[in-house]
């Protein structure tokens, strides 16, 4: 089994759907290839055996592995640009869609009605992303899948989603000091009541139309408000922004309090090209409100730098690597979320994989290169063949 898992991983890892065919190539030639030397597989399955081997794996047995992610980050001392707010890490929380059909489906898909009367078939999962302003990296945490639930009878969504996710993860994640990031779905008193009690902190997107009582408060009172002009490169902007605590979440008489900010940025002309709204439970004042609502426009994070680089960066996260009956198209999900993990890693500890990303313009030019040496030559180890990526060591002789 642990060859199969690593397997499927090795394909998301190479960002190559033939990596493995290559390898079996190798092996049945030179009786040697690099899914041994380079991910320790012992025998190669074929694809078909993987995909039947992973389909009755719960994805749950690889979550372990994304702590190892942070534990191989925080080691390498690259945890601290991460940190914002005096310590605070903020974990992005977003729904994606990864598949869509209208004939193939399983047990797990979630289904909508289409106007022509078509039932469409689909699969969605809540991710969790650990971002920072100024940041380019993102880190790729445990996701939580969207499935019909066992008794229950609504549909399932990304609030019930992020509780079950916040009862499994967050007490783990409570060391990081996370503010959790999100939109408005997530500013409900349920919701920011699930944060608080794993540990942590939210700082979620506030409509006015979805928070009408908070509207009303806000027409009524007295804002604080600040405002600070900054200039880049002859470039003017204005960042206006307005506070207000102690506003109550909802209509009723339990509700929450929660402290309330806006930020609004306008060009030299005074054209407003920005203006979002947040609640947090942390307190707001003077001197961090502009870090507050720098954090929470960095939310965005997860749809640029996570879910456009997995569906349009290599990744191919809508493509169907296989549907399977059971538990296979959320297994290669975790799998390839873990690839990018990985990557992330190197991308911010491995001195030799910077060097060797350095020597391309794109990230798939990185990938293709690999995929073209791997494919004929057998390296006896990463360090080897990531040096060979950045013209610093001869490749290893053909076999």
């Amino acid at each position: 089994m642990r060859d199969v898992a690593l397997a499927g991983f090795s394909v998301f890892f190479m960002q190559s759907p033939s990596f493995l065919a290559h390898q079996r190539q190798l092996a049945e030639g030179f009786s040697r290839s690099n899914c041994e030397t380079l991910f320790g597989i012992n025998g190669i399955p074929t694809d078909n055996h993987v995909r039947a081997m992973l389909d009755p794996v719960s994805p749950d047995a690889f979550h372990p592995v994304f702590g190892t992610v942070l534990e191989e980050i925080d080691q390498a001392d690259r945890l601290a640009p991460f940190r914002r707010l005096a310590g605070h890490t903020l974990i992005a929380l977003d729904g994606t869609e990864y598949f869509t059909s209208s004939k193939i489906h399983c047990s797990n898909c979630s289904q909508r009605q289409r106007s022509n009367g078509r039932t469409e078939y689909f699969h969605t999962m809540l991710s969790a992303t650990l971002v920072a302003p100024g940041h380019r990296e993102v880190v790729p945490l445990a996701p939580e899948f969207i499935a019909p639930q066992d008794g229950a009878d609504k549909q399932d969504c990304e609030q019930r989603a992020a509780h079950r996710w916040l009862d499994r993860h967050g007490a783990t994640y409570s060391r990081l000091a996370p503010i959790y990031l999100g939109d408005d779905l997530f500013a409900r008193q349920p919701t920011c009541e699930a944060v608080l009690a794993a540990g942590g902190h939210f700082l979620f997107v506030c409509k006015p139309g979805s928070h009408k009582l908070i509207d009303e408060y806000l027409r009524g009172a007295e804002l604080h408000a600040d405002e600070v002009t900054e200039r880049r490169g002859g470039k003017k902007r204005i960042y206006r922004y307005t506070w207000l605590p102690d506003v109550p979440l909802r209509d009723s008489r339990d509700a929450m309090t929660v402290n309330w900010l806006q930020v609004e940025i306008r060009d030299g002309r005074g054209k407003v090209t920005y203006r979002n709204a947040f609640v947090t439970d942390l307190p707001v004042d003077r001197d961090n409100v502009a870090a507050l609502a720098a954090c929470g426009r960095a939310r965005w994070k997860i749809e640029n730098e996570s879910f456009n680089v997995l569906k349009q960066g290599g990744y191919n996260l809508e493509h169907n690597f296989g549907h399977g009956q059971q538990n296979l198209d959320a297994v290669l999900v975790v799998l390839n979320l873990l690839a990018f993990a990985f990557h992330t890693v190197c991308d911010l500890a491995e001195s030799a994989w910077q060097r060797a990303r350095q020597k391309v313009s794109s990230r798939r030019q990185f990938f293709d290169r690999m995929e073209a040496l791997t494919s004929y030559l057998i390296f006896p180890s990463w360090q080897h063949l990531v040096e060979t990526l950045a013209f610093e060591r001869s490749p290893p002789r053909p076999p």
